[in-house]
């Protein structure tokens, strides 16, 4: 899932730096102290290291795709453009996707590819007929529907 990580942090770097230092919540281990910490600084104000931290696995991810980088930069760029609640549902979707098993991650990219083009109301009656089938029902829909290899 190298392309989603790409992704994910392209689209944050493609974001306003008060943006990302709002988003960003504080590691778990240091929520208390984070209580009486000042915020994050704004990106203008973060040392050179702490900017080549941020960097540097991005730096690596691009060179070490040069067929992705055209769809990284698109990414980046509809990132921008969204607004803020489309970006936060964006992100919430995005650890759920991270969550899931191989499996279910493959299911997940299955139903994606054949509903991306309907209306929300066809997606609705996919999704009522989705929960109907049995398992085994499930496993031929989508051995009758594989995900297409990306480009």
């Amino acid at each position: 899932m190298n392309t989603l990580r790409i992704a994910t942090c392209l689209l944050a770097l493609a974001l306003p730096a008060t943006s990302l230092a709002q988003a960003t919540p504080p590691p778990k281990a240091a929520a208390p102290a984070a209580a009486t910490a000042a915020p994050l600084p704004a990106w203008e104000q973060l040392t050179p290291e702490q900017r080549e931290t941020l960097i540097a696995p991005l730096r690596d991810r691009w060179n070490a795709a040069p067929q992705e980088r055209a769809r990284m930069l698109d990414h980046a760029r509809h990132w921008k453009s969204m607004p803020p609640e489309e970006r936060e549902r964006a992100r919430r979707g995005m650890h759920r996707f991270e969550q899931l098993s191989p499996e279910q991650r493959e299911q997940a990219r299955a139903i994606f590819e054949q509903t991306r083009g309907m209306s929300p109301e066809q997606r609705r009656e996919f999704r009522g007929r989705w929960e109907k089938m049995t398992p085994e029902q499930r496993q031929q829909w989508l051995k009758e529907h594989p995900v297409q290899a990306r480009p």
